[in-house]
């Protein structure tokens, strides 16, 4: 079982490779082994050089989740404040580095569950809290969550991402659709708007009620 956010990503591409794991526009569909080589991808861009403890990405691009997951396999802190993944990790020229190979296999026998991640939490009291999040939520390998791309940066579609990933889910992040006009807006099909609140306290401080 895994028990840090890097064996979660490992496991899930080793049991469910084929499966469908991300779908987002310009990347199309990623499978479970190619959502875990494009991560990787990412990470030995940032273990190419001498890291920064901590990293944040704020691109508005699917590449923020791709830099936020190679964060948590590559035991890096994840904060607002850190500095900032360089494009040339994010499928740029130092995507796939070389040079950083060493270092991220490495990362196997440092990533503990103690490891800090983000929000003051470590990787194994965020996975405690995806297994809890996971059984309120139901979510299995023949889920699908239709997640809003426009708020890919908010807190708790982040959560929404790690819970799907936990689950094998098949995550789906939906642009928003141009508005309609005219005979148009009345035979749109209304879908069910995106609820964030299974996933708002996610991120809480230790001893909230999500901990409970």
């Amino acid at each position: 079982m895994a028990s840090t956010l890097r064996d979660l990503l490992i496991q899930r591409a080793a049991r469910l490779q084929g499966r469908p794991a991300l779908t987002a526009p310009g990347w199309g569909t990623l499978t479970y082994a190619q959502l875990r080589n494009r991560v990787e991808g990412v990470a030995l861009g940032l273990l190419a050089g001498t890291p920064p403890a901590t990293v944040f990405s704020a691109t508005g691009t699917i590449w923020d989740w791709a830099a936020e997951l190679a964060a948590a396999a590559s035991g890096l802190a994840w904060d607002q404040e850190g500095q900032p993944v360089p494009m040339e990790a994010l499928g740029g020229p130092r995507f796939n580095a070389e040079a950083g190979r060493g270092a991220y296999h490495a990362r196997e026998q440092v990533v503990t569950e103690g490891t800090p991640f983000t929000m003051g939490l470590t990787h194994g009291e965020l996975m405690v809290r995806l297994r809890r999040l996971n059984a309120a939520l139901g979510w299995d390998h023949d889920t699908r969550a239709d997640l809003p791309l426009a708020r890919l940066g908010e807190p708790a579609l982040r959560a929404a991402l790690w819970s799907a990933l936990f689950a094998g889910a098949h995550a789906v992040l939906v642009p928003a659709a141009a508005p309609a006009a005219g005979l148009l807006a009345r035979f749109r099909h209304h879908e069910t708007p995106w609820d964030p609140a299974p996933f708002r306290d996610f991120w809480a401080p230790l001893g909230t009620a999500t901990d409970r």
